[in-house]
């Protein structure tokens, strides 16, 4: 890999990070892909169902990373944060075949999701059994087999011991917290509603654990970690990632319920479907009427609903002022991401950068 090749810039913030993260994804999975094949060929699927899933995507985290290790003062041409970046897009890509096969998801990013990519090639080799069974096994393996990579990656990159040492500490935080998370969206949805507390505010818990800091604040404070920042640095960056990871999943939330598919690469109210317990759902119940909230209760989370059932929730969803109100918090955690953001001592190229990421994050269409 071109040690001089030019990172990210602060006016294209992603383009010139994503070839050399997935240059370095290419590399270790085709190590894999040596190690299993000496195994059996048999195995080479799986090499194959990563791959597929790792080709392409935003690469927010691992470009997060980097600008948190490039406003602490890092060295732009450094190799060590494309290696970390690689770690955190296989643990973003464990996460989600996991989180696809939990909520029985199809797609993922307009193709199959993994589940059903290994419950086809059962179907089409016509094995034994319940090739749905088999699609969920080999899921959970990948899932697991990703997880496991993505340390093996993080401890291999080339930065000082105590410096690796500490961002390892983040790291591994964050992976617990985002199981945590998942286990509390999971509850949401099975209990309907029903747990302790209120509902707007567990909804804002599993966001922060499930999403919001492992998408934003724990990518940031990974960099600065790596770069060696103070903690002064480290608590702005802290609490500027938090408004902004928090910002970025309620506008993925309503884009789940509002979005083009084109755009979001799943089908027009997956959310819905999924039952998924989200803040825009809390808001509208602690609005409606008796009927909106029969509505909402027989038609949130029926994996058969169609698009006119979509469209009544939608209505609700409107009608009682939840997703006014969704955008209203989008609209204030921004203002909290930047006053944090104009506050903080960091570099001005770091500085443009993670402005224009603000934008990027929480733009209505991303």
């Amino acid at each position: 890999m071109d040690s001089t090749a030019t990172l990210a810039s602060p006016d294209d913030p992603v383009g010139h990070l994503r070839p050399r993260i997935q240059g370095a994804l290419d590399a270790f999975l085709d190590a894999q892909r040596e190690l299993l094949g000496a195994a059996s060929e048999q195995t080479l699927p799986l090499v194959d169902a990563a791959a597929a899933f790792l080709s392409g995507g935003k690469r927010l985290r691992p470009t997060f990373c980097y600008w948190g290790w490039r406003a602490a003062g890092g060295d732009p041409a450094d190799d060590a944060l494309v290696t970390i970046g690689a770690a955190l897009e296989l643990f973003q890509a464990s996460a989600l075949v996991h989180d696809d096969l939990i909520d029985a998801s199809d797609t993922r990013r307009g193709l199959p999701s993994v589940h059903r990519r290994f419950a086809a090639l059962h179907r089409d080799s016509g094995w034994q059994g319940d090739p749905d069974a088999f699609g969920a096994a080999a899921a959970i393996l990948l899932g697991d087999m990703l997880l496991a990579w993505s340390a093996e990656v993080f401890d291999h990159a080339a930065v000082d011991g105590d410096r690796l040492r500490a961002a390892r500490t983040v790291f591994d935080r964050m992976r617990t917290e985002v199981g945590g998370g998942q286990y509390l969206d999971m509850l949401e949805q099975v209990s309907g509603g029903s747990l302790p507390g209120g509902q707007a505010d567990r909804a804002r818990t599993v966001i922060r654990y499930k999403s919001a800091r492992y998408s934003v604040e724990h990518p940031l404070v990974i960099g600065g970690a790596l770069a060696g920042a103070p903690e002064p640095l480290l608590a702005s960056y802290r609490r500027f990632g938090t408004a902004l990871g928090e910002a970025f999943q309620l506008r993925d939330d309503v884009l789940g319920v509002f979005g083009d598919p084109a755009q979001t690469g799943k089908p027009t109210g997956d959310d819905l479907r999924e039952g998924k317990r989200t803040l825009l759902i809390a808001y509208a119940l602690e609005r409606a009427s008796a009927d909106e909230a029969a509505l909402v209760g027989s038609l949130l989370g029926d994996p058969a609903l169609d698009l006119d059932g979509v469209t009544a929730l939608r209505r609700v969803l409107v009608g009682t002022g939840a997703l006014a109100r969704v955008e209203a918090l989008v609209t204030d955690l921004v203002a909290d991401a930047r006053s944090t953001l104009d506050a903080a001592d960091v570099t001005d190229d770091g500085r443009k950068a993670l402005s224009q990421l603000i934008e990027l994050t929480t733009e209505r269409t991303h």
